[in-house]
C-alpha cells in the first residue's frame, strides 16, 4: 500500500477502535447469555461469536447489494431524465395567442 505516514496512522486507529468495540459486543453477548465462562471455554465462545456475526454480516451485505442492483436502473433511467440535454427540435414554441 503506498499510503503516507498520516494514512497509515488513521487506519490503524479505526482498526484499533474496531476492535475496542467488537470486544464490547463480544463481552456484551457474554453477559447476555449468563454464561460464566473462563480461559479456553470463553475463548471458543468469542470465537464462535466473531465467526457466525462475520457471517450474518456476509448475508445482509449480500441482501443490501442484490437490493441495490434492482434498484439502480431505474435510479439511472430517472438520472438520466433529468440530466439529459432537450434536443433542438424539441422545444415547442408557445402557443401564440388568438388574433382579434
Amino acid at each position: 500500500m503506498q499510503m503516507g505516514p498520516q494514512e497509515r496512522k488513521i487506519m490503524r486507529e479505526r482498526e484499533r477502535i474496531y476492535q475496542q468495540r467488537v470486544q464490547r459486543e463480544v463481552d456484551a453477548a457474554l453477559r447476555d447469555t449468563g454464561l460464566r465462562l473462563e480461559g479456553e471455554k470463553r475463548t471458543q465462545f468469542e470465537q464462535r461469536y466473531l465467526q457466525e456475526r462475520r457471517r450474518i454480516e456476509r448475508s445482509l451485505q449480500q441482501e443490501i447489494d442484490s437490493k441495490r442492483q434492482q434498484q439502480l436502473p431505474a435510479l439511472q433511467e430517472r438520472l438520466k431524465k433529468e440530466f439529459q440535454e432537450p434536443s433542438p427540435g424539441s422545444i415547442s414554441a408557445p402557443a401564440s395567442s388568438p388574433k382579434k
